[in-house]
C-alpha cells in the first residue's frame, strides 16, 4: 500500500496516542481540524453543529486510539467517524424540526470574514457570486443524503471514489452512480446559473 508522508505521520501519531502519549492528538488536530471542519460545515450546513461534531470526532479518535488499524489509511477512518456523526446529527434534526435548517441564510449568522469589504470584485459581482454559492449550497443540501455525501466527499473534499466508498461503506461503483445522479439533478436545478 502506498504511504504518503502525511499518512506516515498520522500512523505514527496514532501509535504514540495508543502508547499513552496524549499530546499526539494535538498533532493530529493540527493537521486535520481545518479539513474536518470544512467537511462538516458542508454536510451539516451549520457552523455551530460542525464545530461540535468536529470536537466529538476528535473525542472518538481518542477513545478508539487502541483499535485503530495501522494498515488502514487514517484519513479514511477519521472521515468515516465524522460522516457517521454528521448523519446522526442530520437524523436528530429530522426528529427535532424546531431547529432551523436554513439559519445560515440569516445575515447575522454569517461569519465576520464574509461580511468584510473586499478590494477585488465589485458589489454586483460579489452579490452574484454570493447568490450563486447560496444556490449551489441549497441545491446540494436538497439532494438525497446518499448523493449529498458523495458530492461533498468527492467534489468539495476532493477524495477519490475509493476513499469515499470506504467512508460511506459502499462500493466505488455506488459512489460513481451517486455522483452521476447528483450531477444530473444539480445541472437541472442550477441551469439558470450555468448560462
Amino acid at each position: 500500500m502506498e504511504t504518503t508522508e502525511s499518512d506516515a505521520q498520522d500512523r505514527a501519531d496514532m501509535a504514540r496516542l495508543a502508547a499513552g502519549h496524549d499530546a499526539a492528538l494535538n498533532d493530529l488536530m493540527e493537521r486535520h481540524a481545518t479539513p474536518l471542519f470544512r467537511f462538516l460545515c458542508r454536510m451539516l450546513n451549520n457552523e455551530d453543529d460542525a464545530n461540535d461534531m468536529a470536537q466529538e470526532t476528535f473525542v472518538r479518535v481518542f477513545q478508539a486510539r487502541a483499535s485503530f488499524d495501522p494498515n488502514k489509511k487514517f484519513s479514511t477512518w477519521f472521515f468515516t467517524i465524522a460522516a457517521n456523526l454528521a448523519r446522526n446529527q442530520i437524523r436528530w434534526r429530522t426528529r427535532h424540526p424546531n431547529v432551523s435548517l436554513d439559519a445560515e441564510t440569516n445575515p447575522g449568522d454569517q461569519p465576520l470574514a464574509s461580511t468584510l469589504a473586499a478590494t477585488g470584485p465589485t458589489p454586483k459581482e460579489h452579490a452574484l457570486t454570493t447568490e450563486r454559492a447560496a444556490a449551489i449550497r441549497t441545491a446540494v443540501n436538497n439532494l438525497p443524503e446518499d448523493m449529498r455525501e458523495a458530492i461533498v466527499l468527492c467534489e468539495w473534499e476532493e477524495l477519490s471514489m475509493a476513499e469515499a466508498a470506504t467512508i460511506l461503506e459502499v462500493t466505488p461503483k455506488a459512489i460513481e452512480s451517486r455522483l452521476y445522479r447528483a450531477r444530473q439533478i444539480l445541472r437541472e436545478r442550477l441551469k439558470t446559473w450555468l448560462n
